[in-house]
């Protein structure tokens, strides 16, 4: 009985150790660490306190192990996650630049990671959110018809939608895609988008325009606009507000916007307040850019709670 759950690409990520190793030179990697942004946004509900669910799928290899240990070990409900003695387990190569930007090679598309298909609801009609990413849309047109058909049906039940559209560029190879991006978008009550998508998407060239055009959607409650290192802009019908980042030593920014909104999630769910959901959400994603590693912070209620109370945004 889950309060959110989620639905997307289970991997595990390989990485260059330093900044500005590309990806086509011989060299060292790190890794494997359980990834895809689906997993680390649920890993941090269930590390927070609440129970959380994800469906996806990995392959009967180290690989899964790797994924399946991590998740069901923070509490993640993993019995609608499909294990595979066809395929291989995603993966994802990545590299950091020192200008802040990353560059990924995924293998995706013929593993499980993409396959799961919707489920029948039974046992999942208390779940408060259902969480989507756009980049799982983006894995493959069938898999994120899957995903859609899976939010209509929550939608139905009453659900509420939350969305992050987290394009990645080398996933967005189709119309077929984006499609997929606005029909989530029509049913989202919960949007967390970065600036530039939230431009993309809306194809408004201010952000107060694309906030505009985005409540124009009655289902519309929440954005939260992310920024990376500059924070984030909290906006409803009536109010906004702006917050600034914990400061920590950042190790690996991965993952960091996925449990913003694992976190955020919790704090809605336990009727915090807005600000208070804010600091909650902004705390669990400085935690996470502190360690190696796209879901190896060091978050928990106890942690965040420390963070919340010492920190000064």
């Amino acid at each position: 009985m889950a309060e959110v759950w989620i639905m997307g690409e289970m991997l595990v990520e390989i990485m260059r150790p330093e900044a500005d190793m590309q990806l086509y030179e011989a060299g060292v990697f790190r890794g494997p660490f359980p990834s895809g942004a689906p997993a680390i946004c649920i890993d941090t509900v269930a590390r927070l306190g609440h129970s959380a669910g994800i469906i996806g799928g990995v392959g009967k290899d180290d690989f899964g192990k790797c994924l399946l240990d991590r998740l069901k070990r923070d509490g993640v409900d993993c019995s609608h996650v499909l294990e595979s003695d066809e395929n291989s387990t995603g993966c994802a190569f990545v590299t950091y630049f020192k200008d802040g930007s990353r560059k990924f090679i995924y293998h995706i598309g013929n593993t499980p990671a993409a396959q799961a298909k919707a489920p029948k609801m039974d046992g999942m009609q208390d779940a408060k959110y259902f969480h989507i990413m756009g980049c799982s849309l983006m894995a493959q047109d069938a898999f994120g018809k899957e995903i859609v058909k899976t939010m209509k049906a929550f939608y139905k039940q009453g659900t509420k939608i939350s969305f992050d559209p987290n394009i990645r560029p080398e996933l967005l190879k189709s119309k077929e895609s984006l499609k997929l991006v606005q029909e989530v978008l029509e049913h989202t009550s919960v949007f967390l988008p970065g600036v530039p998508e939230i431009l993309q998407l809306t194809g408004k060239d201010t952000v107060e325009d694309a906030v505009k055009a985005c409540f124009e959607n009655p289902n519309m409650e929440i954005i939260a606009l992310k920024n990376g290192s500059k924070g984030c802009i909290i906006y409803t019908r009536e109010e906004s507000f702006s917050m600034g980042v914990y400061p920590v030593q950042v190790a690996d920014s991965t993952g960091a916007g996925d449990s913003f909104d694992g976190a955020f999630l919790c704090g809605l769910i336990e009727g915090r307040s807005l600000k208070d959901t804010t600091c909650l959400a902004t705390a669990a994603a400085s935690l996470n850019t502190a360690a190696f590693g796209p879901m190896e912070g060091k978050i928990s209620k106890e942690t965040v709670a420390e963070m919340i109370a010492n920190g000064n945004l």
